[in-house]
């Protein structure tokens, strides 16, 4: 049977409503990506991550476990799933990240926070008081829910000063710069995403020589909503890189599945190889997405056998020097999941 996507959503939007996020995340590890930075606190201008990357590892988890459930006899119990979430955290026990993607992840975020910085761009971070946008909560029509919480992001953002966001994902760049303006009297903050940062900053150069072909993969949310679509482009061309234009590109792209992927992940997944097939057509080095809901959907749907990464990856090896790697233990199980 389908999943019951009523007892899906609403598990979703009382997390949001309770918790402040859909998906469970402590304090710790949402600034985790952070440590070493030294990017200062709070500001006129901060970084804002909107928790987006950092929710990746719980959506993975979440659509895996989901997967399972549809066309299964298992999904009628998640309506009882949701009546005990509400309660305490059941989503916490059920959707256990695996290590390696909470690493990946936050790696993309430290890269985008290093590009800014070699640029010169100031900016701070609000650390533990930033809160998730509530994107999700917009996409799926849950509409006084997230309401409530634009309203409640706001009045954290004009607590603390804010006059300005960088933003780093297609999702909380457009509920932030053209859905909150929309439900929020005298919404007054600057919204921008890195890219046009970067993009509009003549003195980001290259320090380190790049080549080869990238195949670059538009958001939708960035593309048909934002208008932001020469950035990305301009960006990788001044790192060394040529690029490859699939089919279905620029403001008419492929969707690449992940909207609906909590919901019908059957369906997302056939949408993701369609768009892998696409991309494949047109392969270099690789494939450079910018949002991470793209980049894990695509993934899954190449299961390997396509190159895909986010743009600040690619962007970075020619913009940054090498971070210094930890040691990493041997006993380290990637696949081990990490609440």
């Amino acid at each position: 049977m389908p999943l019951p996507t009523g007892a899906v959503i609403g598990i979703m939007m009382d997390n949001l409503k309770k918790r402040k996020s859909v998906f469970p995340i402590s304090h710790r590890k949402a600034v985790k990506w952070s440590q070493k930075l030294e990017i200062p606190e709070g500001g006129e201008t901060v970084l804002y991550t909107g928790s987006m990357y950092q929710l990746l590892p719980y959506m993975l988890a979440a659509v895996n476990r989901m997967g399972k459930m549809e066309d299964s006899f298992l999904g009628r119990f998640v309506g009882m799933g949701r009546f005990f979430n509400k309660m305490f955290n059941v989503s916490a026990i059920m959707f256990r990240p695996k290590r390696a993607d909470h690493r990946r992840f936050r790696r993309i975020i430290r890269d985008i926070a290093r590009l800014l910085q070699q640029a010169g761009v100031e900016f701070g971070y609000l650390y533990k008081k930033e809160l998730y946008a509530g994107a999700l909560a917009f996409d799926m029509g849950a509409d006084e829910t997230f309401v409530a919480h634009a309203r409640r992001v706001h009045a954290m953002l004009k607590e603390q000063g804010v006059r300005s966001l960088i933003t780093i994902d297609p999702h909380t760049t457009n509920v932030l710069r053209s859905v909150y303006p929309t439900i929020i009297d005298g919404f007054d903050i600057e919204v921008k995403s890195y890219l046009e940062v970067l993009a509009a900053n003549d003195t980001l150069r290259p320090v380190n020589k790049v080549a080869g072909e990238i195949t670059i993969h538009d958001s939708c949310v960035y593309a048909r909503y934002e208008d932001i679509v020469e950035e990305p482009r301009k960006l990788l061309e001044r790192a060394g890189y040529t690029v490859l234009e699939p089919k279905d590109n620029r403001n008419l792209t492929h969707c690449c599945g992940g909207p609906i992927e909590s919901l019908f992940p059957g369906m997302a997944h056939q949408i993701g190889k369609k768009r892998v097939r696409q991309l494949k057509d047109k392969n270099g080095l690789g494939v450079a997405t910018m949002c991470p809901i793209c980049m894990a959907t695509l993934q899954q749907a190449a299961n390997g056998d396509l190159e895909i990464d986010d743009i600040a990856s690619f962007l970075v090896k020619a913009f940054c020097e090498p971070e210094e790697k930890p040691i990493k233990k041997k006993s380290a199980d990637e696949n081990r999941s990490e609440p």
